[in-house]
């Protein structure tokens, strides 16, 4: 810990913001008791889309709704099950204006990429847009600040403004899967084909569920040009 964080810590204390209790040093603003709750995400899961099962898998692993339609992506992977306290953390971060969460989040990014896609090549880090007037409301976008944290980590570019969400879109929280498909179709584009023409990208959004949104945004940057689209999430729903 540097001697200007431990001043820092005790002119400006920090709370956990999953639990409220003091944090201090290297902890960041989630507490060491509150991410040993974390359920991290481990073998097994969908080859494809990376989403769990419970129980014993002894092969390779696609689920049904992979094997019933081929996702716009090429994989896709999350750190963590969106439950408990790492829910109430990315609540804060999208909606109480809590953007200082972003660093102590994407550090689950940097080891599910550490984990799952280090020996993948990557040219760059994209993210899942914001419609313009919901980001003006939100003041950032929570996806575009993981993608930049990731790439700071990783030392890629992040072309955090290449793809635009189009028009505006209900929220999914109540929808089913093909509800949600349907409520993300052509909402995004890219803004400039030459920003990913070719390249192999990092699509980054703060979670998953049916994998509408992120598969919709895949294939927008797979029409542009994109080589190979792989998905990282924080979290699964």
């Amino acid at each position: 810990m540097s001697i200007l964080t431990a001043i820092c810590d005790l002119i400006y204390p920090r709370e956990c913001q999953c639990c409220g209790a003091m944090v201090k040093g290297e902890q960041g603003l989630i507490c060491w008791e509150c991410r040993a709750t974390f359920d991290v995400i481990t073998d097994p899961f969908c080859s494809v889309c990376g989403d769990p099962v419970d129980g014993r898998v002894e092969n390779v692993y696609q689920c049904s709704h992979c094997r019933r339609k081929v996702p716009s992506f090429d994989s896709a992977r999350s750190a963590v099950r969106y439950r408990g306290e790492v829910k109430k953390a990315i609540h804060k971060f999208k909606y109480s204006h809590q953007s200082c969460l972003g660093r102590d989040l994407a550090k689950w990014l940097v080891a599910s990429y550490q984990t799952h896609y280090k020996n993948i090549d990557i040219d760059g880090v994209v993210s899942v847009p914001l419609y313009l007037r919901r980001q003006r409301e939100r003041t950032y976008n929570q996806a575009s600040l993981l993608a930049v944290e990731l790439a700071k980590a990783l030392r890629i570019p992040a072309f955090v403004r290449s793809v635009q969400r189009v028009r505006p879109t209900d929220s999914q929280v109540t929808m089913n899967a093909r509800q949600r498909h349907k409520n993300v179709r052509n909402a995004f584009e890219v803004r400039d084909r030459a920003w990913v023409d070719g390249k192999r990208l990092l699509l980054i959004d703060d979670v998953m569920t049916t994998g509408a949104t992120v598969g919709e945004v895949a294939r927008v940057l797979k029409e542009a040009g994109a080589a190979t689209v792989h998905v990282l999430t924080v979290a699964r729903g």
